[in-house]
């Protein structure tokens, strides 16, 4: 008889604030093909003569800035939602992240030990970027062919307007926005550049063929980040029912030169203040934990700009971390896995599984 586990994938941290530890984070995250997505050659260049000599430095200093007495709030907070998800379960829940620890690979060590066969694999990415929901998916398939331990594996689609992850998202959001004390909302995504789009295009004829392509139904979406994006937003919008001049949709954390996808946050939260909104809010969908990106480039630099820019009150709204809301949300997508829901979604190709059609379980 098989026995059941659950993996929760997300992106890691580096172990402390000190500068090599965040240069060996940085080397093992530069250096993934489907972040960096240019010939191997050229990309070790680029990392270890252009950005490891001078890089790590500025980002143990943004580490610092947001990190706790327990260490990264990324991986304090996501060994909370693990202990909260396993509370509501009678099956092995592992973490793992895609670079530093706990490693993917310790974590299906763990559960090979505890003589789990069957596993759910659960990215805790909402939505599909080669550089994070296909890049973790991909690892861990790598890892399991080394091991060549029999094991069937079934994936959670992106689950970026679930309506279960929306009303999560939703809840979690209103004790900041219920008294509409504020002049704008802003939906912050994670930024990535357009190149990464037009390759995670199964047609190579739809994405930035138009204005409105990310309206026109199409099998692309289902691997556009830009779409998924704006998808999320509507569903928000639609359930909490904000009017079209009460929010705006960016896109933050570029790095180089390549266009990436617009509008930048930064651009437009200092454009908010220059146009006279004196009071902001800002939420960041695309992770599901708190982190660098959101406590740091968000809450602090973000109020910064703003606040320099003319702006009065700027306020960045929590991820979904470990709310109850959430937790339940991940067990009932466990749940569903348990009875069948997922049989079509294995980790072979996750290019090819987001071009399946994504139920609404």
């Amino acid at each position: 008889m098989s026995k059941q586990g659950v993996i929760l994938l997300n992106l890691g941290s580096p172990d402390s604030t000190s500068t090599p530890d965040v240069r060996n984070y940085l080397r093992e995250f530069l250096m993934d093909g489907r972040v960096l997505d240019i010939p191997f050659l050229l990309r070790w260049l680029i990392v270890h003569c252009f950005i490891l000599p001078r890089r790590p430095q500025q980002s143990a200093e943004a580490y610092q800035s947001v990190w706790t007495d327990n260490g990264s709030p990324l991986i304090v907070t996501s060994f909370k939602q693990q202990k909260a998800l396993q509370e509501k379960l009678d099956i092995p829940v592992a973490l793992g992240m895609r670079y530093g620890n706990p490693s993917t690979e310790a974590a299906i060590d763990e559960l090979i030990e505890k003589g789990v066969d069957d596993l759910f694999i659960i990215p805790l990415y909402p939505h599909y970027a080669m550089s994070s929901y296909e890049t973790a998916v991909v690892y861990l398939n790598k890892i399991l062919k080394k091991k060549q331990v029999p094991m069937r594996t079934r994936l959670l689609p992106p689950f970026y307007e679930d309506e279960a992850y929306i009303s999560a998202l939703v809840e979690s959001a209103k004790p900041f926005l219920e008294n509409s004390d504020y002049d704008r909302l802003i939906f912050s995504f994670h930024g990535i550049p357009e190149r990464h789009i037009l390759k995670s295009d199964p047609s190579k004829s739809h994405c930035f063929k138009s204005d409105d392509c990310c309206k026109n139904c199409n099998t692309a979406h289902a691997t556009c980040y830009r779409h998924q994006c704006t998808q999320t937003v509507q569903s928000f919008v639609d359930q909490l029912g904000l009017p079209k001049e009460k929010y705006f949709l960016s896109f933050q954390s570029r790095l180089g030169r390549d266009p990436w996808l617009q509008p930048y946050t930064d651009k437009t939260i200092e454009k908010h203040a220059e146009e006279g909104y004196k009071k902001i809010k800002v939420i960041c969908p695309a992770f599901t934990t708190d982190c660098l990106e959101t406590l740091e480039e968000i809450a602090m630099e973000g109020k910064e700009i703003f606040e320099e820019a003319g702006g009065e009150h700027f306020e960045h709204i929590p991820c979904l971390n470990e709310s109850q809301n959430f937790i339940e949300f991940l067990a009932g997508k466990v749940h569903a896995w348990q009875n069948g829901a997922y049989d079509n979604f294995n980790t072979e190709d996750p290019v090819i599984i987001g071009t399946q059609s994504f139920s609404k379980i």
